[in-house]
């Protein structure tokens, strides 16, 4: 049970409601704006954000996808590692690659420039202070300066609401290899996930 109350899809603002499309139709999808939906109005701040920086953005899905991913095993986010972004699958995000980030450094079907980015994600989300100048040696070799500045709030955002989301402990609506509280669990392996249509 989720340490607070979910809003159920019936009692969202219909604004929020509106804002979130066919997203709106998933309580699986909905993970953390569920509890987030007792405040529409941060919930729609939230969402415009998010909106504006996926609009905006020049990194390409996949990668976004692979660090949400490996930074949600970091953080022990349950609801992120179950779910899957449309963008991300339609840009080649499938259960193969995803098992490459059990090893990111080491996995062939992943790119330098992935490998760089999810370097630079695995310190920040375990050990922040230790993303120094050699990570920030290797990113330009691979991103421009404003593309790694993107990169950095993606990445915080990441960390900060998948923590915020697995300390509320949102697993409920989750397929059930995520709800074993105890164990240590990853979004690679057999199970089945959630796609994200927003």
């Amino acid at each position: 049970m989720a340490r607070l109350h979910p809003v159920t899809p019936a009692d969202f603002d219909p604004a929020l409601r509106a804002a979130l499309g066919p997203a709106f139709d998933d309580p699986q999808g909905l993970g953390l704006l569920r509890v987030l939906a007792q405040r529409p109005d941060v919930t729609a701040a939230f969402l415009a954000f998010r909106s504006a920086l996926t609009a905006t953005s020049t990194l390409p899905p996949r990668l976004v996808e692979l660090v949400r991913l490996r930074i949600a095993f970091h953080n022990q986010c349950r609801s992120c590692m179950a779910l899957r972004t449309a963008s991300g699958a339609a840009d080649g995000v499938t259960e193969d690659l995803v098992c490459s980030l059990e090893q990111p450094q080491e996995a062939p079907d992943l790119t330098d420039a992935e490998k760089a980015a999810l370097r630079y994600a695995d310190l920040f989300a375990t050990d922040h202070l230790a993303a120094g100048d050699a990570v920030f040696d290797l990113l330009p070799a691979h991103f421009g300066e404003p593309d790694i500045v993107e990169l950095g709030v993606q990445i915080a955002v990441f960390v900060g609401f998948g923590r915020l989301s697995a300390t509320w402990d949102i697993v409920d609506d989750l397929p059930e290899r995520f709800h074993d509280r105890d164990a240590t669990v990853a979004p690679w392996g057999a199970g089945t996930v959630v796609a994200d249509h927003r």
